[in-house]
């Protein structure tokens, strides 16, 4: 338990991230970073791009709600404290794409109403299933939806946006970077703490399964309906960073070109890749995990 007191508390939180991988950023990224201009003059990149990042701030929301409701279930003060400081790096996320959202030209009264258009219905069911657990007072089965499933299937998307966008837009990629910094915390967390628990709650198990199964089922759909509506910006923006490149070595993500990958292609490698973490993370903790039915 010492360990876990030192690694997860709020000194450790102070040190790595605000006097660390964040200092001097503004909303996550340089003070004078901007979008740029190639992709906000070009109608469908903007949209795409909208829409993307539409789905991190429902993501973040959701995420934002089950790390603060945790904070009064977890059953010891060193979980309360690191939960606590998972709910400031929610609310991180939240306003950081928020952010991102007005600087693609969203106005501050349109927010909800471009969120409402754009979030993916799927990913809202995605959000409610881990949600009831976390009203049902479950701490188990939310740290598992909130901190194994959710935040490892961000952590997952952040690395594949930050590799596409690493060139073409280095403002949205340092953002990702922080992001992505604070995922891996979160995660960790998740494994290192929740192991001691399902061992002493058993009976917990089917249950968490089924939830994670009915989670990775949205998230899959979410994929299906992302990438089935992003064949032309995928094309446009990957011909863009061609041009842009001159030539040069096309970016890898876990082994794939990812320049010259079909919109179907990229769905099936990050579908593939968050469900290999999944099986991986959920056995240390204890958890069989269980495949999802493919998204029709």
């Amino acid at each position: 338990m010492a360990d876990f007191l030192s690694q997860y508390s709020v000194q450790r939180w102070l040190e790595m991230c605000p006097q660390g991988y964040l200092e001097d950023t503004v909303y996550g990224r340089g003070a004078d970073d901007s979008e740029p201009a190639e992709l906000l003059d070009n109608e469908v990149l903007l949209e795409a791009s909208i829409a993307t990042t539409v789905q991190l701030v429902a993501g973040e929301r959701c995420a934002l709600a089950a790390s603060s409701a945790l904070v009064n279930l977890a059953p010891d003060y060193p979980s309360k404290r690191f939960l606590a400081t998972q709910t400031l790096d929610e609310a991180r996320h939240v306003e950081i794409f928020t952010q991102r959202l007005h600087d693609l030209g969203v106005a501050k009264d349109d927010l909800e109403s471009t969120i409402n258009r754009y979030a993916n219905p799927n990913l809202v069911k995605f959000a409610e299933t881990l949600l009831e657990k976390v009203s049902d007072g479950d701490f188990v089965a939310g740290v598992v939806g909130q901190n194994i499933v959710l935040e490892g299937m961000a952590f997952t998307v952040f690395e594949l946006l930050e590799a596409t966008s690493r060139d073409m837009n280095p403002k949205f990629a340092r953002t990702l970077q922080g992001t992505i910094a604070d995922e891996r915390r979160h995660v960790g967390f998740g494994e290192n703490r929740i192991g001691s628990l399902i061992q002493q709650y058993p009976e917990k198990r089917r249950d968490i399964e089924r939830m994670q199964q009915e989670m990775s089922y949205y998230m899959l759909a979410t994929f299906a309906d992302v990438f089935s509506s992003s064949a032309e910006s995928i094309d446009v923006g990957q011909k863009m960073a061609a041009d842009r490149s001159n030539g040069s070595e096309d970016v890898e993500w876990h082994g794939a070109q990812l320049g010259s990958m079909s919109a179907d292609d990229l769905e099936a490698i990050l579908g593939d890749t968050v469900l290999k973490e999944f099986k991986v993370r959920l056995g240390r903790i204890g958890l069989e995990y269980q495949s999802p039915k493919a998204p029709v």
